[in-house]
Formats: C-alpha cells, sequence, structure tokens
C-alpha cells in the first residue's frame, strides 16, 4: 500500500521520526520501509533498486526531519539518483504518474517561529515549494505536508509531548493511506 522512503541522518537518537515509523510498523497498513542511512551509508544510491520500490506502491512517503529549511542531504542525493530523466520525467518518463507524493516531516522549532514576523521569517510550506514542484514534473498527486513541530529535546521540548505529538503524526497518515483521499485536515 504505501512505501516509506525514511531519511534520517542520526535515526537511532531520533525520538518523533522513530516514534512515528514505530507507530506505522504497529498498524495493519501493508507498508515497505527504506532507511536510506541503513541501506546506503555511503550514499551510493541504487537508482533501479529505488525505482523498482517505487514502482511496487500507489502511495509514496518521505519521511524525514525538517534540516535546514528543506531536506537531510541523503534525501535530496536520492531524489537525483532515482527520479532519472525517462523515469519521473521527460517524453517516457511518466513511470511515477498518478502516485500519490506524500512529504512527512518533522520541525525541531516552534510553529511561532514559522511566520512572516517570526525567527524563520517564513511558513515551513513556503520551504515545500521545491517539493511540490518535483511531485508535478514527475506527473505524482501532491499531498499536503504532514507535519508538526517542537520536536527537539535539545531545545526544551519534553519527550512525553514529543512522542504523543509523533502519535498524532502517524495517525493522519495511518488515516491518510486508509481513506485513500488525496488531502487530510
Amino acid at each position: 500500500m504505501a512505501l516509506i522512503i525514511l531519511a534520517h541522518p542520526n535515526y537511532d537518537q531520533s525520538l518523533a521520526n522513530k516514534t512515528i515509523i514505530n507507530e506505522l510498523q504497529k498498524s495493519d497498513l501493508d507498508i515497505e520501509i527504506r532507511n536510506l542511512k541503513d541501506l546506503y551509508p555511503d550514499y551510493k544510491i541504487e537508482a533501479h533498486a529505488e525505482q523498482q520500490a517505487l514502482l511496487r506502491h500507489e502511495n509514496i512517503i518521505f519521511q524525514y526531519p525538517f534540516y535546514w529549511y528543506s531536506m537531510p542531504a541523503i534525501l535530496k542525493h536520492w531524489f537525483d539518483v532515482v527520479f532519472e530523466h525517462q523515469f519521473a520525467y521527460g517524453s517516457q518518463g511518466d513511470k511515477l504518474k498518478g502516485k500519490n507524493f506524500i512529504p512527512s516531516f518533522t520541525v525541531g522549532s516552534s510553529e511561532s517561529s514559522y511566520t512572516a514576523l517570526g525567527f524563520q521569517h517564513f511558513r515551513v510550506h513556503e520551504f515545500c515549494k521545491p517539493l511540490e514542484q518535483t511531485a508535478y514534473h514527475s506527473q505524482m498527486n501532491y499531498i499536503d505536508p504532514i507535519y508538526f513541530h517542537g520536536t527537539s529535546v535539545a531545545a526544551g521540548y519534553k519527550e512525553e509531548d514529543i512522542k504523543s505529538k509523533a502519535k498524532q503524526h502517524s495517525k493522519k497518515l495511518i488515516k491518510l493511506l486508509e481513506s485513500g483521499e488525496k488531502q487530510v485536515a
């Protein structure tokens, strides 16, 4: 049912992303998880293997921590290698057409810092435009990102609160996948 491309450079130390993945694994959903750090610690991503995984699923979830207003380097590299011309785009590049592109990530700082007057000056969704365009260019259905703020223990957020929010986050993903709808409120 769903492919999860997990791109966390420090997954073993993760609290939020690890909780999300654990909750998804406990669900009755048919999911395949590809942990990029485990599969490719040397960053030598095998395009064909990843493309075959993409072809097996209609729902593609990209799970990662929001790093420097974007995705971790390994996920960017994954896109560069896997979304090849004539696979993801181009005159014959329709292999991903109609599949759901679902960004799912965690944000370390507060929601209030991601406003026009906040510390970051922009809302999170404004940083997601490259993801949206990647989906459109690949003829995929872009699903609005599912994310939550306040995931950094180092910034003073409590572990119990982070875990609780991560469980709610996973419930949104499960609801989305079970419903087959294009958006979740």
